[in-house]
């Protein structure tokens, strides 16, 4: 790899003749496809942007440009050629470099990104920001067509058009048609609109218009006739409708012609749309062909393209179990915001396709969607991923809580999920679902948990429920159950209270307090809204001494409402603690190493035990 051994910095692929950017880009796919298949991570959107990114460094200078990415999952290359390629041995790992744009990893990541559709927004934010302090940097969006599937993305265009402001949203296109180039007159107007010409008469024939007098009016009014004969021919874009030049669309895997573009873009000091169009999965004749298999692995052959099989996951139990259950009664429907792989839906989707809907990155949408399917008799069941559920909290409260829809929720994700991160844990659910008025919470600990708590939420409940389960397998505990809680030994020092599969780190704790002399009575909590408070109350009575485990964030979590309760009932404790995630944003590393930083791992457990017991 010759020339990206010398890429230490943006300005090493400034310094590049145009003849080795095409070796570059080579080396950099192969540079990728051998540390992602060790480390996994996200490769066919990757691959895809390669030249696209090298264009992006070779106009402007992301250290104090700024740089936006949406989602950011296609980052790597960035990252790459930012000073961070001795880190991808380390990619996705504690204490590594971050899978996704971090701030605090380096200059040249402009703001966090993981979730999608609010890259334009934010940067709007900013150019409005530099228009204000008078600075002279430039702002750059960068988003794919599957973020545009969000609403937030046509709010930030909307308004971004009429701003005025410097902005440069490039749409990287790699799947959706956004419009359709018909015949030759448009393809040469898409090759005249990326020659820097162009652009220099544009904004020389405005300057000289506008120095007569009335020349603004004459200016608009022509710049009218134009645009409406425009539009009458060649059907203008629905990006210049909203206010914005466009330029494309542009081959995204040539270097020349994109930085062309780019160029123009940057010289117009206005809102830009670079509509840019490349392949997911570029270079990589596996990823090629199955572009979606290859957007986010646990590692690969990178040869061949393997995929490393991973145990059975919650998830796929999850979609084993919706088409059992979609046998037995026509009206239950599956619902996916652009998840249907990740959610373990695929199977479902084939079996009942007509009973299966993706509605894209909407999460908003999908919730208020399900409860009008509710309304009408049906059964919908909308699986989602914790962190992502988030952007639906209006949703859930207005839509579903307020007309007590009969929507089930498959919070998927729940908890730490290891690799992807800050922007992936599913870690405040447990306090933004119990705040919402009529929900059922539901956390199984094992598959069979979650087989009887999905089949009992579709059947016999009512409202708003939902069974959040984590990304991984499940562990020693195996039993089947539904709401009810459960003592699992039994002990007279101390109550430890926890759910899901949380509750296999607190029996190996309990089994090393007993080597300790320390007798701990361990509960399951088979819902967390409501609590069944009975257990609880008893051996709180019993021990004098509670500890409550949660993988969760601390503001809302379960133990805060078991002290409140026992306190209400007048029951006193000699010793009390909360062991969970804390107020903070946690890292990316394996869960293993992330429950042991947080003090939810059984080693830990056992010790904050032994400290509850000890404090009179």
């Amino acid at each position: 790899m010759n020339i990206l051994d010398k890429i230490n910095s943006p300005a090493d692929v400034k310094g590049l003749e145009e003849r080795e950017l095409e070796t570059l880009c080579g080396e950099i796919r192969e540079f990728l496809i051998e540390k992602v298949s060790k480390t996994g991570g996200h490769i066919a959107s990757n691959l895809g942007i390669v030249e696209l990114t090298v264009a992006i460094h070779r106009v402007f200078d992301t250290s104090k440009d700024r740089l936006v990415f949406d989602v950011g999952h296609q980052s790597y290359v960035h990252k790459l050629l930012t000073g961070r390629k001795d880190g991808f041995d380390r990619l996705r790992k504690f204490g590594g470099i971050s899978g996704f744009p971090k701030p605090t990893e380096s200059v040249h990541d402009a703001f966090v990104a993981g979730h999608a559709s609010n890259s334009i927004s934010v940067a709007l934010g900013m150019a409005r920001a530099g228009s204000k302090n008078g600075e002279d940097s430039n702002i750059i969006a960068l988003i794919g067509d599957g973020s545009l599937t969000g609403g937030m993305a046509y709010e930030a265009l909307e308004d971004a058009g009429e701003s005025n402001e410097p902005l440069i949203v490039i749409l990287n296109d790699n799947g959706m048609s956004i419009e359709q180039s018909v015949g030759g007159v448009s393809r040469h107007l898409s090759r005249l609109r990326i020659r820097p010409g162009y652009y220099n008469f544009k904004k020389l024939y405005r300057r000289c218009v506008c120095m007569l007098p009335f020349g603004k009016r004459i200016y608009k009014f022509f710049h009218k006739i134009k645009t409406n004969i425009k539009c009458t021919l060649f059907h203008c874009s629905m990006f210049e409708e909203m206010g914005f030049e466009y330029i494309g669309p542009v081959n995204g895997h040539d270097v020349k012609d994109v930085t062309t573009a780019l160029k123009s873009a940057k010289a117009l000091k206005r809102p830009v749309i670079v509509h840019v169009m490349t392949q997911k999965g570029k270079g990589c004749e596996y990823a090629e062909r199955n572009p979606d298999r290859y957007h986010g692995v646990s590692g690969f052959d990178a040869k061949t393209g393997e995929i490393k099989k991973g145990a059975l996951r919650f998830s796929n139990v999850f979609g084993d179990k919706m088409i059992e259950l979609a046998k037995e009664d026509q009206s239950i429907v599956a619902i996916t915001a652009a998840m249907e792989s990740g959610t373990g839906l695929t199977n479902f989707a084939a079996a009942y396709p007509d009973r299966f809907y993706d509605t894209g990155i909407t999460e908003g949408h999908s919730v208020a969607m399900c409860s009008g399917m509710a309304v009408r008799g049906m059964k919908p069941v909308f699986a989602v991923y914790s962190t992502f559920l988030q952007r639906a909290y209006d949703m859930l409260i207005h839509d579903v809580s307020l007309p007590k829809s009969h929507v089930v929720f498959g919070v998927d994700r729940a908890g730490l999920v290891g690799d992807d991160g800050e922007t992936h844990h599913g870690v405040f659910d447990v306090g933004y679902l119990a705040s919402v008025p009529g929900m059922t919470i539901m956390c199984p600990a094992s598959f069979r948990e979650l087989e009887d708590m999905l089949e009992y939420a579709v059947k016999d409940c009512s409202g708003p429920v939902a069974v959040r389960y984590p990304r991984g397998t499940e562990g020693k505990y195996k039993d089947g159950g539904k709401t009810a809680s459960k003592v699992l030994c039994s002990g007279k020092d101390i109550t430890i209270v926890s759910y899901g599969v949380n509750i296999n780190d607190c029996m190996e704790a309990a089994e090393l307090l007993k080597k300790k002399g320390v007798s701990a009575e361990v509960i399951k909590l088979g819902c967390i809204k409501p609590v069944e408070y009975r257990d609880i109350i008893s051996s709180a009575k019993n021990t004098g001494r509670l500890l409550v485990v949660e993988e969760c964030a601390e503001s809302g979590c379960v133990g805060v409402r078991i002290a409140a309760k026992l306190t209400e009932i007048g029951i006193g404790l000699k010793g009390f603690k909360l062991a969970n995630l804390g107020d903070g944003i946690v890292t990316s590393g394996t869960i293993s190493e992330l429950k042991k930083l947080c003090g939810i791992d059984h080693e830990s457990i056992a010790k904050t035990a032994m400290e509850v017991v000890k404090h009179e």
